[in-house]
Formats: C-alpha cells, structure tokens, sequence
C-alpha cells in the first residue's frame, strides 16, 4: 500500500484482488477496456453466435464510460463513469471468462455479485463529477471495436495511477450496503 492506496497493475489475477476489500482505495495501472450498454449487447450477441470478443476478458478489467472525444494533446476526453447497473444483463458473461474487474458507478445485481465471487471478479467504483480528472490518467486511447458505436466504441485505454474504491469484494463485501448500516446506526 502506498499513500493509503493499494496499487495493482493489470492484467489481474485472482490473487491480487483477494486481499482487497469493500472500502480499500486502489490505482490501477494498465490496460482498462472501456464498454457500455450497446458494447456490452454486442459482445453477449457474439458468444451467442460463437464468435470470438473483440479482446480476451481474462484478467481484464472493464470501465463502463462513454468518453467524450479528446483535446489537442490529451489522449481522451472527460471520462466519468456510467450507471454499472446497466451492464448487469451481461456482466456474468464476461466474469465467467476470467474479467477480474469493472469499474463504474451504483449498485450491482445479486446476479452479477454471484458471478463475482464464483469466478473471481471485484466490482470498482469510480467518482462520479470527476470525468476530467479521471481522464488525465489515461495516457493511451485506441478504439478496438465496434467503432459505429462512437462514445460507446470499444476502447484500450493505457492509465496510470487510476483512483478507485473497492465495491463489491471477493469476501461478500459491498461498500452501499456497509454504509447503509453505518448511517442507520447513528440515527
């Protein structure tokens, strides 16, 4: 840990996110992928039709954003995170092939929790209002699919210290519903 911050480099293995709990603060260096609602539909309607994923889940982890287009200069544009739950008809999906992490915004389906902790995936969450600030961690951005999708193409983003927070643990940890108890306790 450094700074109060665990620091994970990826592609992630199972080891390196089972120390993690609901609450720890992370940065991620590495490669995100980047897939939103009509991404992720794309994706589930390929392994429907046996073809292959525009990349290898495994070890990966995906950031729900639909980035807006970059600045002279910058690699990407601001880039907060979407709604996670939007994701969830598809998310088990791409668990069940070795994705080790997501990052997004809100509250996850008892499915994909399911899914997390059978397969080895933690759900990160991003700070929304902070689109500007995230995206200067990005320091490589490349469409690799779906391209017609514009914002909601799929991207390789390269980062480098990328802040997040623990949500959804390996240890049935979720982060809302700690803090739902902590609030009610002191009412």
């Amino acid at each position: 840990m450094s700074g109060g911050y665990v620091s994970l480099t990826t592609p992630l293995s199972v080891e390196d996110i089972e120390p993690l709990h609901a609450g720890d603060l992370v940065r991620l260096s590495g490669v995100l992928y980047t897939a939103r609602d009509a991404a992720h539909a794309r994706m589930a309607g390929a392994l429907t039709a046996g073809e292959p994923l525009p990349f290898d889940p495994e070890g990966q982890v995906v950031y729900f954003v639909g980035p807006t287009p970059a600045r002279p200069g910058h690699a990407i544009g601001p880039a907060g995170p979407t709604t996670a739950s939007r994701m969830d008809p598809y998310s088990p999906l791409l668990i069940e092939r070795g994705l080790r992490g997501m990052i997004g915004k809100g509250t996850r389906s008892a499915e994909v929790r399911e899914a997390m902790l059978r397969y080895g995936c933690v759900y990160f969450g991003a700070v929304e209002g902070t689109a500007a600030l995230l995206a200067q961690c990005v320091k490589e951005s490349e469409v690799v699919a779906y391209e017609d999708l514009d914002a909601e193409a799929i991207r390789r983003l390269v980062v480098e210290d990328f802040p997040a927070v623990v949500v959804n643990d390996l240890h049935s940890g979720d982060l809302y519903e700690e803090g739902r108890r902590r609030w009610r306790r002191r009412e």
